[in-house]
Order: structure tokens, then sequence, then C-alpha cells
């Protein structure tokens, strides 16, 4: 009950700041981190939670389901279509030389062994754009640039996943009870991708029976009961369940735009409900131990993931493609390490393999920094594009006809980190 206690008075604080912040670099991502940071083991003493404690998984995977479906809900069939290729650079090329310079610097800085240092590398290769919102949910930002950190943040969730879980299983032993086969991984990938496609499409169906179909005021829980038991089909059969959220969102928004519309609000509240329980719980865990466990090696190797190698492996995969050197910069920096890795990382502290908590700990301290930096620079550089009212004007839809995420959603404001 202290937690609660706990959350109610730091999301009370954020709505009461949400307006500054929306407007400065304060970030009420990093006033939940911090509170839980405060609060926890290594402060004050009120909340005692430790990385194998049920509550930090649990919040950790909810939140990333939640964001994967509304993110979802924001991606235009049709104009993914028509805008693949800057993205599939960037997931295609981008990606995997984040993944192996990141490895190449845990290694060689922190001074883990190789397998453990690529599986470093792979658990912080996903982005998430909750931290650059105020980039990704403004018109006045060009369609290109929010189109590419849209679609590779939500996809390279998916594609970082069967890695992390195969060099868990090259690892070592492992006192989990995760399959990492490869057989294994491709069926549960498959398997969360056939549920996140059939069931909205089923909803969808019943929704058009003569007899059935919510009233308007119930339209809004019509999306949020197809989350609810998507989540819980997943985790029954094993189903991947971030790939499957991520399909939902997409095919619902797809095939029941008007569903779409009636849970934008409530969707967006429900999600960021579940990404600041997460940052609180998360920040819990950052105590000054951890942080005095990790070596300067090892503080070399955040510093580099943050300004180094995110934005040259993303300027290296764009090299000949139109986009603007401007945008190409403003999207080399937004690579942020979001609730992915938190939940990806927590899989490795909770496996039991060697160097596991080494790795653990460097992959806590690069998330804080990363929401740190992050968090604090995306309301400066959307002023770069003319970006005025960033507290509570709805963003609308671009011109190709994508609709993006409401301004609750901007980096400082209550709906955003």
């Amino acid at each position: 009950m202290v937690l609660v206690a706990v959350f109610g008075a730091a999301l009370l604080v954020a709505v009461l700041l949400s307006g500054l912040a929306a407007r400065t670099v304060l970030s009420t991502s990093l006033l939940f981190l911090v509170g839980g940071a405060f609060v926890g083991d290594g402060f004050l003493g009120l909340i005692h939670i430790t990385p194998d404690s049920e509550i930090v998984s649990v919040t950790a995977d909810l939140a990333l389901f939640a964001v994967l479906f509304t993110d979802g809900m924001h991606v235009s069939l049709p104009t993914l279509r028509a805008g693949w290729r800057n993205p599939a650079r960037a997931l295609g090329l981008g990606m995997p030389l984040a993944f192996v310079f990141m490895g190449l610097a845990a290694h060689f800085l922190a001074g883990l062994d190789w397998t453990t240092s690529f599986l470093v590398g792979a658990v912080l290769a996903p982005t998430d754009p909750v931290f650059a919102s105020a980039i990704v949910g403004r018109i006045e930002v060009p369609a290109k640039l929010r189109h590419l950190l849209n679609v590779e943040s939500g996809i390279n969730d998916g594609l970082a996943l069967p890695v992390v879980l195969m060099l868990l299983a090259a690892a070592g032993p492992s006192a989990g009870t995760v399959d990492a086969a490869p057989e294994t991984i491709a069926a549960e990938l498959l398997l969360g991708l056939v549920f996140g496609i059939a069931l909205p499409l089923v909803v969808n169906g019943l929704v058009r029976f003569r007899l059935l179909g919510p009233e308007p005021k119930l339209q809004p829980l019509l999306p949020l009961v197809t989350g609810v038991i998507l989540y819980a089909a997943c985790h029954l059969t094993h189903a991947n369940p971030y790939l499957a959220a991520f399909s939902a969102g997409a095919v619902l928004a797809h095939v029941s735009p008007e569903a779409k519309a009636s849970f934008e609000p409530l969707g967006q509240a429900l999600a960021e409900l579940a990404k600041f329980a997460a940052l609180l719980v998360f920040g819990a865990l950052l105590t000054p131990r951890l942080f005095g466990d990790l070596s300067l090696g090892g503080y070399a190797a955040v510093v580099l993931a943050i300004f180094l190698i995110r934005p040259a492996s993303l300027l290296l995969s764009l090299i000949g493609t139109p986009v603007s050197r401007r945008e190409k910069l403003v999207a080399a920096w937004f690579g942020p390490k979001g609730f992915a890795s938190v939940v990806y990382g927590l899989l490795v502290l909770q496996s039991g393999i060697p160097g596991a908590k080494e790795a653990f700990t460097l992959i806590a301290v690069c998330i804080a920094f990363s929401i740190i930096a992050h968090s604090s620079t995306d309301v400066p550089i959307a002023r770069a594009f003319d970006v005025e009212d960033l507290a509570g004007v709805p963003a609308g839809d671009d011109e190709a006809g994508t609709a993006q995420r409401e301004p609750a959603r901007t980096a400082g404001g209550i709906g955003g980190p």
C-alpha cells in the first residue's frame, strides 16, 4: 500500500507540473524515475523492491504491452507500405550495427565475456519514441522523420527478443524457464503475430452481427477488452506478447477506425499510467550501490551507447536517403532505451547466467542515463521545427493520413515521459 501511496503522490505532482514540463526541459519521466529512487532502499527506504521482485517484471511487461498496443494503432498500413524504405534501413542496417558496436564496447570497456557483451548489445538495441514524443507527435515535424522513429521503435522490440533469448541460451546454464531453442522462439513469434491479427478481426466480426455491438459510452472498452484477452492468451500459450500487441493495434486501427478513435483517449491514459508505474518501480532499483558497482569502463560504454553508437549506426544506415541532414541528426539522437530494454534486462538478471548481475548493472545505468538525456532534450529540439504550443494543442493528422499521438504524449507532459 505504501507503493500505491507513493505512486499517487508522484502522479499528483506530475499532473500539477505537466504544463510547465511540456514547455521546458523538465520531464515527468525523470520525475518518476528519481521519485522511485528516492523512496527506494537507496535513500528513504519506504518501499523495498529487488530486481527479482515479481512487481518489477509485471509492471515492465504490462507497460511495454500497453505502449506497443497503442503505438500499433498509430501506424497507418497504407502509409507504412508507401514509406518503408527509411525504417527498413534503420532496422536492417542501423539496428544490427548498434548491436555489434555495443557488444564490442561492453567487452573491451566493461570487461564482459563475448556472449554476455553481445547480449547487452541486443538488450540495448531497441529504441522507444515515448521519450521523444514532442518530436513524433507533432505535425510541424516532417512526416518522414516521425514515420521513421515511430515504425523503427514499434518493430525493433520484437526483432531484438529472439536474439536476446538465443544469446541467453548461449551464455551458459540458466536458472530461468525460458526455452530459447530457435524453433521455440520462431513458434512464439509466429503465434504472437497470429493472435495479434486474428483476435481484432474476430472481435470486429462479432460487432457486425445485428444483435451485437456496444452502445456509444461503452465503445472505448471494446479495444480494451481485445487487449486484455490478447495479453492473457499470449501469456497462457507463451506467444510473443509484444509482437502480438503491436500487430493487434495496427490491425484494429485498420479494420475499425471508429473503435480506434473512441479508444484513443482511454488507451493513452492507461498506457501512461502503466509507463509511470514501471518507471517508479524501475527507479526504486537504482540505488547508489548499483551505480557504484559499475566500473569506469562500464560508464564509458554507457556514454558511447548514448552519444556515439546509436547516432553513428543510424547515420550510416541513412546514407544516400532523401532525408535531410537536420532530420538525420534528430533521428540519430533519438534512440532512447525504454521499456523493452527494461523487460529484456530483467530477463537477463533473472536467468541466473554467469555475469547476469554485471550485465544488468550496465543495462540499468544505460537506461537511466538515456531517459535523463532524451526526455530532457525533445522539447528544445521540437522548437527547432517551429513547434509552438507544446502543452495542449491536438497534433491532428499529417498529410499522408497517418494518425499521430495526441499532445498528451509530449515528452514533458502528463501523457508523456
